[in-house]
């Protein structure tokens, strides 16, 4: 199990790796898991598409704001972990995990009381608005499992235990594509269920898994274990709101920013539409490669603070940067290359098709801004500096996606522009995240000061 004492003398790019593979792996995980929901529900046509792809959104809008409250999670434990405090590391999961499941019981009640209403924001067709509710609906009854499954996840990784949650996700994963594909089609005597099954099953599948975590956990069978006293604590709860505030707004404008983007999409029709759903879940491949190295960032930047090393901290931080260039870049090689034949094998509606390519195209552009928005920012924020990557975010995406997304719309002109508008965006935040940590600014910051043991 990793010490709570990092090593200092470590090679920034062997703690970079050794923390980074496996949350790749994670996240590459579930990306396969709504790559195949998409996958199975093709069969059932274009409108299907665009239903699980909402109900995507949906789902990515209320476990963005919950990632939010796991940054300033994974900063907190990170800093405590790294200067010993074991004890102080579990008190923080704890009140974290408490937290987390108030906040997701909480941001259950519109989506189990309105789904239809949810899923008619998008401006889609009867039948796919129906099928988008009944999706959204089941993810809803099991929305606090899910968060406890991050939360844990998310304090094992901050003390450097990135095999466990790859373990559990593994199994998650396998069981909920079984469990989506049985629902979808029905089997013996499973109804079929369509689009709504998908959601019913895979959601059911990973509560089993994640009961199972849980129990493990409260038996103390992991490095990060539940404390001694199994209590709130306030002022730790109040650091965890005050630097995790910023975060939880930052994730949910991008993904209310993201589901306005939609909703223009949407505009050009369902084939455009199902065309984004498709090239997000092919492209997401390399997205989450870069997402891994920012949470490896986060993760030693907090460690290597809370040990009195900031040089190290910032080393890692540009470490990650450049390991996360080139394995995004080597996959969007892949992908740009190989981008009809994966667009063809997702779907066979020749319109989509060509869609989903120029899609993939011009993302693959943004990808170099992609890991520096990914990584730098997840540096910043295990610093406990979630304020800065917030204003990236937010001129990335009113200025430089929904303004002229808005503005090409009104103009009349094809979905190709309003595609193109994402290098924009991240082209903004790169420019912004790389000024700001090359500034050193954030190493100044006032550190973390939380109780001792």
């Amino acid at each position: 199990m990793p010490s709570p004492n990092p090593d200092h003398r470590a090679a920034p790019s062997h703690s970079v790796w050794r923390l980074a593979w496996p949350t790749i792996i994670s996240n590459l995980l579930f990306n396969t898991v709504g790559f195949m929901h998409i996958k199975i529900v093709a069969e059932l046509g274009t409108s299907a598409v665009a239903a699980v792809t909402t109900g995507h959104r949906v789902f990515f809008l209320v476990q963005a704001i919950l990632m939010g409250l796991s940054v300033s999670a994974t900063a907190l434990i990170a800093r405590s972990w790294g200067a010993g405090h074991v004890e102080q590391a579990r008190n923080v999961n704890w009140t974290a995990l408490v937290l987390s499941l108030a906040l997701a019981a909480l941001l259950s009640v519109p989506i189990l009381l309105a789904p239809e209403a949810i899923a008619g924001l998008f401006g889609l067709d009867l039948q796919t608005t129906r099928s988008a509710a009944g999706f959204i609906f089941w993810l809803g009854v099991f929305n606090v499992a899910s968060a406890a499954n991050l939360m844990l996840s998310t304090g094992l990784r901050a003390t450097g235990d990135v095999i466990t949650p790859l373990c559990f996700l593994f199994f998650s994963s396998l069981l909920n594509v079984l469990f989506a594909y049985f629902l979808a089609f029905g089997l013996g005597p499973l109804p079929q269920l369509g689009v709504p099954g998908v959601a019913l099953g895979g959601s059911f599948a990973g509560m089993i898994i994640t009961l199972c975590f849980i129990a493990m956990w409260w038996r103390g069978k992991f490095n990060l274990s539940r404390p001694t006293r199994a209590r709130m604590d306030w002022s730790i709860a109040r650091q965890l709101v005050s630097i995790g505030t910023p975060a939880v707004l930052e994730q949910g404008l991008v993904q209310l920013g993201f589901l306005v983007f939609f909703a223009i999409v949407a505009r050009y029709g369902t084939n455009a539409y199902a065309a984004y759903g498709i090239g997000i879940s092919l492209v997401s491949f390399s997205i989450v490669v870069g997402f891994g190295f920012g949470i490896a960032a986060a993760t030693l930047v907090g460690q290597q603070l809370g040990a009195g090393r900031p040089d190290l901290a910032l080393a890692a931080g540009w470490r990650s940067l450049r390991l996360a260039l080139i394995a995004m870049g080597a996959l969007a090689l892949v992908q740009v290359w190989y981008a009809r034949e994966l667009a063809s094998f997702m779907i066979d509606d020749p319109e989509v098709i060509q869609l989903t390519v120029i899609f993939i195209y011009m993302l693959a552009v943004c990808l170099p801004m992609m890991a520096c928005d990914l990584t730098l920012a997840g540096a910043l924020r295990g610093a406990g500096e979630t304020r800065f990557p917030l204003k990236s975010t937010f001129c990335g995406m009113i200025f430089g996606r929904l303004i002229p997304a808005g503005l090409f719309l009104s103009l009349g002109l094809s979905v190709y522009w309003i595609f193109g508008v994402m290098i924009l965006d991240y082209s903004i935040k790169a420019f912004m995240l790389l000024r700001r940590y090359r500034s050193r600014k954030w190493l100044a910051m006032e550190q973390v000061a939380i109780g001792q043991d």
